[in-house]
């Protein structure tokens, strides 16, 4: 399978501290990977580098390829609509807007894409009714559970067909059943929407489910 990302010599310093060390990684079409590794590694710098949230260190050699575009090589504007258009995001905190219905939140990445409102609701809708929450679509996240609420999250990740999600301790803030669920939930949406996800995780039971674990220990990946 092709590599739906390539990151190529990818360093961070932030000042004096160095985060990340010329990391070089491949995450291939449908695969569900995990990054590991002690808290303060660099794991969620990572993440946000692949993810385009961050930048990595100015290098010529510096490449993050997705879907076979360098994003390092994109301007702000660009960067943001290349990223709203092919890849998805779930945090461990939801970061679902509070003053938004759960239709709503799961629609706003479709919106910022300008994508026609009744085709975005209808797709948001039919997401919701596959991750068992149809009938909370009108419920703002504070009438939610936990649970309900990343997967209200999980929905609007999916919203734009992205072909890679990354996400940040997702099971974090969820007890164990609620993180078994949702953990089945990414290896079912791996197999159905022909997607890959980059997973930083300090769940063993996810890690080991995973197609690859990547443990990254003082900014570097271990071998």
């Amino acid at each position: 399978m092709k590599p739906v990302l390539k990151a190529v010599q990818i360093s961070k310093n932030y000042g004096e501290l160095t985060v990340l060390k010329s990391i070089d990684l491949e995450i291939k079409e449908k695969e569900v990977v995990t990054i590991v590794g002690p808290s303060g590694a660099g794991k969620t710098t990572l993440l946000h580098i692949l993810g385009t949230l961050d930048r990595p260190n100015p290098n010529p050699s510096s490449q993050v390829l997705i879907n076979g575009t360098d994003t390092t090589l994109l301007h702000d504007k660009a960067l943001s609509q290349f990223r709203n258009q092919h890849m998805g995001f779930i945090f461990q905190f939801h970061e679902l807007l509070p003053e938004f219905t759960a239709l709503e939140n799961v629609c706003l990445p479709s919106w910022i894409a300008h994508t026609d409102t009744k085709a975005a609701e209808q797709h948001a809708l039919a997401l919701l009714e596959r991750l068992g929450l149809k009938d909370r679509a009108n419920h703002r996240p504070m009438e939610l559970s936990g649970g309900e609420q990343q997967r209200v999250a999980v929905a609007r990740a999916l919203i734009n067909n992205p072909k890679i999600i990354f996400a940040d301790e997702p099971s974090g803030n969820l007890d164990s059943e609620n993180a078994d669920q949702l953990h089945d939930l990414f290896f079912q949406l791996r197999d159905e929407q022909d997607c890959s996800f980059v997973i930083v995780t300090h769940n063993k039971e996810l890690a080991k489910r995973a197609d690859r674990s990547i443990s990254i220990i003082d900014g570097a990946i271990e071998r």
